[in-house]
């Protein structure tokens, strides 16, 4: 499945062009065409120029950050919007991200839709977007609000899940049906996201209501598959008796999954988030127990729905959450 995911990200890219198209003058036919100008300069009105608003995303080798662009790109067309989207080649590009916010301030967008990598290090070059006039609205990854207000970021707002929720729900799936002592292990996503300190806190509520469970390991495996399967091998030769693995995203959970099964182990229980297809058909395999929808479609296009508000002087809430929807085999029947 590791192999399935790479090609999948390989062939995405890193970044998307928009061509414009222009529109050729009618030809002429029969009497000569004659235009005579207006009596009254004012009646010469131009177009208003299309809002130009941008896309930020983590990266596209996720196929979670692939259906929010498909969100956004749906707002587009609805709005009648041009949609610039930009991504860093992996969920840690955060540098690279802060590159293209930099960027985007020269071309003068409109408006930024940012799911950052890091809850920190974007505010700065934000705040300077911000500065320029260019609206920022803040997806999937919340920024720090304390930082965000020490640097004079204000008025972003915010549209996402309730992460600590999410992961709850998909890790006390699990955790209902551990009856006897069990050894867990939580693998968490790049430590300084909010969204990942927030799924941390949520497996770890549903896991502590359960007094049979003890957590004996919490490890980062950066969001990524790969760092997965091989931090689930390191993590099984120091406790060769884990019952379940929470992880943070499911990208995660594929490379746990696929170290189990060169490992020939499947009694463990698996709890994810994101709701990959991958992940439903793991779930529908037996390989899997649970995972979260939190309908990245709908926050990509709320975001440039969002943007394109804030550009016509329309006020916004701050905070806004779509709900999470738990996925199990239950539900794909």
């Amino acid at each position: 499945m590791i192999k399935k995911i790479i090609q999948f990200s390989c062939a995405v890219g890193l970044a998307f062009s928009l061509v414009s198209c222009g529109t050729a003058a009618p030809q002429a036919t029969g009497a000569p065409f004659i235009e005579s100008a207006p009596t009254n300069p004012s009646e010469v009105t131009s177009p208003a120029p299309t809002k130009k608003v941008a896309l930020v995303l983590k990266t596209l080798t996720n196929p979670f950050f692939v259906e929010m662009e498909n969100g956004a790109r749906k707002a587009e067309s609805e709005f009648g919007i041009e949609l610039i989207v930009k991504t860093g080649a992996q969920e840690t590009s955060i540098q690279q991200q802060i590159a293209i916010v930099e960027n985007l301030i020269e071309l003068k967008v409109d408006a930024i839709v940012i799911a950052p990598g890091d809850s920190k290090e974007l505010i700065p070059a934000l705040k300077k977007a911000q500065d320029a006039g260019i609206k920022v609205v803040n997806i999937d990854n919340q920024l720090d609000t304390e930082l965000s207000q020490k640097l004079g970021l204000t008025d972003v707002p915010f549209i996402s899940v309730d992460n600590e929720n999410g992961a709850y729900l998909s890790a006390k799936f699990i955790s209902d049906q551990i009856t006897t002592p069990t050894k867990v292990v939580l693998l968490e996503g790049i430590q300084e996201a909010r969204n990942a300190q927030d799924r941390l806190a949520g497996a770890k509520r549903a896991f502590g209501e359960n007094p049979n469970i003890t957590i004996v390991a919490s490890e980062t495996a950066h969001w990524k598959i790969d760092e997965a399967h091989d931090l689930t091998m390191k993590l099984f030769q120091t406790n060769p008796d884990i019952g379940a693995i929470f992880c943070a995203n499911d990208m995660m959970a594929l490379g746990a999954i696929q170290y189990l099964e060169e490992a020939n182990l499947s009694n463990v229980l698996v709890a994810g988030y994101d709701n990959l297809k991958e992940a439903q058909q793991a779930i529908k395999d037996g390989k899997m127990a649970s995972t979260i929808d939190q309908q990245a479609a709908m926050q990509g296009y709320m975001g440039v729905q969002y943007a394109l508000d804030l550009i016509n002087g329309v006020s916004v809430s701050q905070l806004n959450f779509v709900d999470v929807i738990l996925v199990t085999q239950e539900t794909l029947k």
